[in-house]
């Protein structure tokens, strides 16, 4: 797999999809920055008289809920749709679900149009399998590996490939988990990283639609080992965010496989 992820970050610079975003007014900006440094095109665009042609020419559609009014959930359930009926590939970041009642309803209803992959943290994919995870605003108050029968569960249900960031990031798909060991304690003081995880695997699930498994794969490992190798040239998250975008962007292929930890788990 060490190949293949390498290959896939190569691909991604190749392609240079586009990733349609419906994302939060907290991290609009460094997900675009960090799709663009990634080498894919951002498109953040959420009215609808637009939203089903920018589906339409997009690779693959990010919608985020994490500041959410009534005009961007319609946007999201248009969007949502409309990746569906044309086979897609369309990413989920359920933040904060477990919060609300309004987030509850919202993450129900779109997951009736079958996302491809979702990622979230082990309470918000406990919260969002009815397994009892209790959430603390955005924060996750469960390690990744206790939300994983409830990754499962959403797998067997919705058919979408989960992926649970946490200090290990858990990728489970029907038949095996891919688990990622990379990434920094100081990323968590950096706002929206995981909104920018969940940004990345749209842009590789963009540039490789029939193995969304890998291709989340892919992304958290790209990320948590840009983030490694950042916070060496960091002297707080401030810095660490202007580091980490230029790794994203300048990351070498000995870089990648001395950082890279995975190990596949079949089931």
């Amino acid at each position: 797999m060490r190949e293949s992820l390498w290959k896939s970050v190569l691909q991604l610079r190749q392609k240079s999809p586009l990733v349609h975003n419906i994302t939060n007014y907290v991290v609009m900006n460094n997900t675009a920055n960090a799709l663009l440094a990634a080498g894919a095109s951002p498109i953040m665009a959420h009215a609808h008289a637009e939203i089903e042609e920018m589906v339409s020419i997009c690779g693959a559609t990010v919608i985020n809920i994490g500041t959410l009014d009534e005009y961007w959930i319609e946007s999201m359930y248009k969007a949502a749709a409309k990746a569906q009926q044309l086979g897609k590939p369309w990413v989920l970041d359920p933040v904060g679900v477990g919060a609300s009642n309004l987030r509850n309803t919202t993450v129900a209803e779109l997951l009736k149009y079958r996302p491809t992959v979702i990622r979230g943290n082990a309470s918000e994919i406990m919260a969002l399998a009815n397994a009892g995870g209790q959430t603390k605003g955005v924060d996750s108050t469960h390690q990744s590996v206790e939300a994983i029968a409830s990754a499962k569960w959403l797998n067997e249900n919705t058919g979408a490939v989960v992926c649970i960031s946490g200090a290990t990031d858990v990728i489970v798909s029907a038949n095996q988990k891919i688990l990622i060991n990379n990434g920094h304690v100081m990323m968590t003081k950096v706002t929206g990283l995981g909104c920018t995880a969940t940004a990345l695997i749209g842009a590789f699930v963009a540039s490789e639609p029939d193995n969304a498994e890998e291709a989340t794969a892919a992304a958290m490992a790209l990320l948590g080992i840009v983030g490694e190798i950042a916070v060496q040239q960091s002297e707080g998250p401030g810095s660490l965010q202007m580091h980490l975008l230029d790794k994203l962007y300048n990351i070498t292929e000995d870089e990648f496989n001395t950082y890279l930890k995975v190990t596949i788990e079949n089931d």
